[in-house]
């Protein structure tokens, strides 16, 4: 047990300079993606409590988190790869691979270590809608976090080549975008109490964005 956490501390402190082999080895990396996005996503789903009303819930819940960011990963690389071959940056690409896929790791361990922060708020808010944006501020703060590890391990790149810092910017900003319309799409991931509970909304396929505009204006605005 001693021997994983000090394997997780590696990694947000990125000192194996993203490297997947030994302590990292992609299956670790596979399991600390699973076990901690199950974790961020089963307290997640505990909005309005933790019944056996609420059991199917915390279950989708628990599920869709390793889900949304498997499949905004998947999504942001191809114009990733893209962008770094019109930047001459192909001959990288393996290595930045093993960067992102490390990345991804401390994203879901960082997102991990704010759930007691929205269990918390949990207790002290009924506000469905505020709820949403809680959430929201703690996928983008761990997004935000683990972009500082991601600059770390791209630190020998950036050295070689300083055309990669600019990349970093591009990930952040490709997967942020990815990710809200994805977070959108594969909704409910909290589950409104009292409405029927199901793994996907029927309205599914709208904009995102127009939907964040619109939910800010019904907390703050009344």
């Amino acid at each position: 047990m001693k021997a994983k956490l000090l394997s997780i501390d590696e990694l947000l402190r990125a000192r194996s300079r993203g490297t997947l082999a030994s302590a990292h080895g992609p299956r670790q990396i596979v399991l600390w993606m699973i076990i901690f996005g199950i974790v961020y996503g089963a307290v997640m789903g505990t909005f309005g409590g933790i019944g056996s009303d609420r059991f199917l819930q915390i279950t989708y819940s628990a599920t869709k988190v390793p889900l949304l960011l498997t499949a905004t990963f998947i999504i942001s690389l191809p114009s990733f790869f893209v962008m770094n071959t019109l930047m001459g940056l192909r001959d990288d690409f393996a290595q930045v691979m093993r960067l992102l896929i490390s990345t991804q790791a401390a994203l879901t361990v960082i997102l991990a270590s704010f759930a007691p922060f929205t269990a918390l708020w949990y207790a002290s808010s009924a506000d469905y809608e505020v709820a949403k944006l809680f959430n929201a501020l703690m996928f983008g703060g761990a997004s935000i976090t683990a972009q500082l590890v991601l600059l770390r391990l791209y630190r020998p790149l950036i050295e070689r080549n300083p055309r990669h810092r600019m990349m970093v910017r591009l990930w952040l900003v490709i997967y942020s975008f990815v990710g809200i319309q994805m977070g959108w799409t594969l909704r409910p991931f909290i589950g409104k109490p009292g409405m029927e509970t199901t793994f996907f909304r029927q309205e599914a396929w709208t904009n995102a964005y127009v939907e964040i505009a619109g939910t800010i204006m019904r907390v703050f605005g009344g």
